[in-house]
């Protein structure tokens, strides 16, 4: 699956230069802030149902989150072509066991397992673990990267939002469509880190909703950019 509308702003440009955003995106750019991560999450997207036919309310997600900054096309011996570097949260998705357990609440429930890099085929070394992302109990979208040389910490708030393209992996069991790409600005409290940016996602988009109560865990991957000023 190579989907041409994924394609960011990816050929001969340093990595600098690079961009999450397509051309004519609806997500205002980074600016001056200097990227410091690609990341590559995988997880669920969680959420309950106040009555069946309902539209699914989002109790925030949970992922591990690996380094692939060095897979950019053109910037390493280990990266990959702009075509699968494009589809690459897909193939997590796809090839690879789900790294957290299927709880709703990070803090409370402690869903993930011990720290470990993440071997993909096709891909020369394994990923380096990052760290964790999860909704705090302030709901919060917060990146806890712990893997990182200087334990960086992300404590954000959406700026926007846009729909995944159409031909965007819809997912697999359930096949419910690719969450929303989105920009994430700091709250005020993050440490190292000013601008996230979640792009190139795969699943995560919820069931229709059978019961009042109803509890949904969807699988999903994605890329996130970390920027910081």
């Amino acid at each position: 699956m190579h989907p041409q509308s994924l394609i960011v702003i990816i050929s001969t440009l340093p990595l600098a230069s690079a961009s999450p955003l397509r051309p004519g995106t609806q997500l205002a750019g980074p600016d001056s802030a200097i990227l410091k991560h690609i990341l590559v999450g995988h997880g669920i997207q969680n959420y309950t149902c106040s009555a069946a036919g309902a539209t699914a309310a989002s109790l925030g997600a949970l992922a591990v989150v690996w380094e692939i900054t060095a897979l950019y096309p053109g910037t390493s011996a280990s990266s990959l072509s702009a075509d699968d570097f494009n589809v690459f949260a897909s193939t997590v998705l796809r090839t690879t066991d789900m790294p957290v357990n299927l709880a709703t609440n990070g803090e409370e429930d402690n869903p993930f397992p011990a720290p470990a890099d993440l071997t993909v085929k096709g891909v020369s070394s394994p990923l380096k673990f990052l760290g964790h992302h999860f909704f705090d109990t302030a709901n919060t979208p917060t990146f806890d990267l712990s893997g990182a040389n200087d334990g960086e910490l992300f404590k954000g708030k959406k700026d926007a939002g846009v729909p995944a393209p159409s031909d965007a992996d819809k997912g697999a069991d359930p096949a419910t469509g690719a969450v929303d790409w989105l920009r994430l600005s700091d709250k005020g409290t993050s440490t190292g880190i000013s601008l996230v940016y979640r792009v190139l996602t795969a699943g995560g988009n919820p069931e229709a909703c059978t019961d009042a109560g109803q509890t949904q865990s969807v699988p999903y991957a994605a890329q996130y950019w970390i920027y910081a000023n």
